[in-house]
Order: structure tokens, then sequence, then C-alpha cells
């Protein structure tokens, strides 16, 4: 491939959803490249940032980055669960959509939307200085695609791993591999109470009010100090215990048909133990060469 230069005011979006991060990081200060395969919010983070589009800041991938296991050799468009009852949730993994339906209780309408060479688009726009990834079952796409880049991002983001421990594992192992040596795991289901630090280390200071479902702070802007593989593994167990508990497939919730529901389970952890349990985090990575 031809080696992309990096370039450190670029982030990339990958899951744009309804625009909550890149609205953040073009606030910031930072050009953006957004990835998006449902048409629908396609449409209205056109019309949200069309001046951001037209300047040149913001620009926007139409499609799924899939991994090639998932479609036939040459194909050019992938199947799409568009879900119906949270779009946050629309996913080319027909597991993840299935678990959504049965689990949650959701419907998804199947579209064909294009497929995007996450490979292709890092030759042509750069290498960001920050990745965040939140596609539904296909963030290692991304990983992966970057074995062959010369320069990485300084850090990345991506949606861990819930419900099986050895695949969060090999999400680490991925990391590691690309140079990646420090780790946070930051709980999502509360971001919309994350406060910017004064000063900004990433970008300018905005007081900045996160949306619930934003991907919230990155970088070093993050809380809390970087932890090694060692251990953030160490985390992880801890966290994977509770999911085993309260999680999408965990134990109450199956022994007890009232802790069903995205909802009641969060609602009798924080009853119990005072915070929300068994909810998703984001893993987030900081390369070596970092200073």
């Amino acid at each position: 491939m031809n080696q992309p230069e990096k370039i450190q005011d670029l982030v990339y979006d990958v899951g744009m959803h309804m625009g909550e991060d890149s609205d953040y990081y073009l606030k910031k200060g930072f050009k953006v490249v957004a990835f998006e395969a449902n048409p629908d919010l396609l449409a209205h983070c056109k019309n949200r940032f069309s001046k951001e589009i037209q300047t040149g800041r913001l620009t926007i991938v139409e499609g799924a980055i899939v991994d090639p296991l998932f479609v036939k050799s040459g194909s050019k468009s992938v199947k799409f669960f568009k879900n119906k009852d949270l779009t946050v949730w629309g996913t080319v993994a027909a597991d993840w959509a299935k678990r959504n339906d049965e689990v949650f209780g959701t419907t998804n309408e199947v579209i064909e939307v294009p497929i995007v060479n996450f490979k292709q688009c890092l030759e042509k726009f750069g290498v960001p200085h920050y990745l965040k990834v939140d596609i539904e079952g296909m963030d290692s796409v991304c990983l992966k695609a970057l074995l062959d880049c010369e320069q990485k991002p300084d850090y990345i983001s991506i949606e861990s791993e819930k419900v099986s421990f050895p695949k969060l594992i090999e999400e680490l192992d991925l990391f590691k591999q690309l140079g990646y040596t420090e780790f946070k795991a930051v709980e999502q289901s509360r971001i919309d109470r994350q406060k910017e630090p004064n000063p900004a280390k990433e970008g300018s200071y905005l007081g900045y009010q996160f949306q619930h479902g934003s991907s919230g702070l990155f970088g070093e802007d993050l809380p809390g100090a970087w932890k090694s593989d060692r251990q953030i593994a160490r985390k992880y167990r801890s966290i994977f215990w509770f999911y085993n508990l309260f999680g999408d497939y965990g134990k109450l919730r199956k022994l007890n048909p009232y802790l069903t529901g995205r909802w009641r389970g969060r609602l009798f952890s924080l009853l119990f133990f005072g915070k929300p349990i068994g909810c998703w985090h984001d893993m987030h990575a900081k390369h070596r060469l970092v200073v």
C-alpha cells in the first residue's frame, strides 16, 4: 500500500451516528473524516454539518466497513441491519442484530449499503491523530487495516468486547501488535457526566456537554492513569465478572425475567451497587511513540 502520512489535526469518527462525536471534534478545532452506513443518519448529518462539509473541515464516507469474511469476493455492497428502535445499533453483523432482537426486543430493516475499504481511506485521507471506532461488531477490521501502515494514530478507542473474555484479549493483543502499550477502560453509560480538563490537552477547551451515547473525551484529556496491558487485562477481568451477572446474557437476567431489558438491569445495579454495572466500555489505547 502507499504509505499514508499522519496528520496531527485530523480525527476519524468511524460510526458517526447523528454526529454527536464529530460535533465535538470539529468544535475543538480538528478536521474530521466520518464514516456512516445508515442512509437516514447520513442525510441528517449532511444537513447538520453542511457548512463544515462545504469548507472542507468534514468529509463523510458513506457505507459500511466490513470484515471480508462477511461478504463474497468482489462484492460492492453488503446487507446492513438498520435498527428501527435504536439507530445506534445498526450493524452488518447478523449475530449482533439477532442479539438486539432477542435480548432487547428491537426490530431491524435489512437494506443494502456500499462496502467501504478502510485501508484505501487511510491512503486517501491520511492517518489521524485519534481514531474513534464504534461500528457494532466490526471495530477490529479498522485495527487490522493499520497493520500495514508505518505510522499509527497516537490514540485509538473501540467499543470493547463484552461477551467473550478471550475475544477481549484478542483485541488487546491486536493493539499490542500495532505498538499500543498504555490503555484505559471507560464506562460509557454516564458519558454525559464527563467534564473536560481546563486547560484541555486535546484541541481547544470548550466546556462541552456530552450527549448520552457519545464517545466523550479522548487522548490526554481522559481522566485517570494509563494502564499497562497486564493492568488493563486485570481491570477487564473485574468488568467481565459484572458482565457475566448483569450483561446482555448475564446469569441474573436469565434467572429473573424482571432483570431482562436494558434499563431494568441498569436500575437494579444502581440500587444495589450505586453505579451502573454490566454496561459497555470503550477501550482507549495510546501508542508507544507518544511522548
